[in-house]
């Protein structure tokens, strides 16, 4: 499978984000790729508007997302991209949606927020309560997460022994200190620890630090960006994760049961 990942600077109107997912999806038909993976949060961002999620949010069948399906029914690409959803209720789901051929074919909505670091994703963002169900992509099963689930190893775990050979993570990932190196360690822990491809691409610009980069099943780094906007292509191949799964069957020698989400 050849994925792309679009790295790029949020802006705070939709419609110039339009346009760059667009521009995107183009360049990564003419690369070849199957999958084009672009970073949490596209509608809009504004780093002294923190409510512009919520404000900025669509619906699925809103001007965004039909333009982007427009686009999509031009070629066989597959997207991956997060965009913030009104729940109805006054806040918005943060939904990681794929699409292919016109249509959408799978959502996530967000399980993990984040309220950590001084932030509070929740004030504006209702969190998901479904583990999301894998899909198959360029003849590889992949499973999905977004930004700060990756500090929880129990949804790749479960992707993983659901039967996912690649993660796709996108993120907007904010600055701080160690946050690189948090970045760094945790999606490479992921694709590692689970013998799976790791897909994650980062928001640049002012407020997160881009790092997109793709890690393969023994914790090699593939291709990696760095903080300004770019389109990086990676080839992913079934046999390396069969390899990896051979020489390090952590899945299958684990003694612990497959990840439920808790019950409230």
């Amino acid at each position: 499978m050849r994925v792309a990942l679009g790295q790029f600077a949020v802006s705070r109107t939709w419609e110039d984000n339009l346009a760059t997912t667009l521009r995107l999806m183009r360049e990564a038909v003419a690369g070849g790729a199957d999958l084009l993976v672009l970073p949490e949060g596209i509608l809009a961002r504004d780093i002294t508007d923190p409510d512009l999620v919520l404000k900025a949010a669509q619906a699925l069948d809103g001007p965004f997302m039909t333009a982007v399906l427009a686009e999509s029914a031009k070629s066989a690409l597959t997207v991956q991209m997060c965009i913030h959803v009104p729940n109805g209720k006054g806040r918005a789901f943060n939904v990681l949606v794929t699409l292919a051929k016109g249509r959408i074919i799978a959502t996530y909505t967000k399980l993990h927020l984040y309220d950590a670091f001084n932030t509070k994703e929740s004030t504006n963002v209702e969190a998901g309560n479904v583990i999301p169900a894998l899909i198959d992509i360029g003849g590889m099963k992949v499973g999905t997460m977004t930004c700060y689930d990756v500090r929880f190893p129990e949804l790749a775990r479960r992707l993983a022994v659901d039967g996912a050979e690649v993660l796709v993570l996108p993120a907007a990932w904010v600055r701080g200190l160690g946050k690189e190196a948090h970045w760094e360690v945790m999606v490479t822990a992921r694709a590692l620890e689970n013998t799976c491809y790791m897909v994650a691409v980062g928001e640049c610009g002012e407020r997160n630090i881009g790092a997109s980069r793709v890690v393969d099943p023994l914790g090699v780094t593939v291709v990696a960006a760095g903080e300004a906007p770019a389109l990086l292509f990676a080839d992913l191949d079934p046999a390396r994760v069969i390899h990896a799964r051979k020489i390090l069957p952590v899945l299958a020698n684990r003694q612990f049961a497959t990840p439920e989400l808790a019950v409230k």
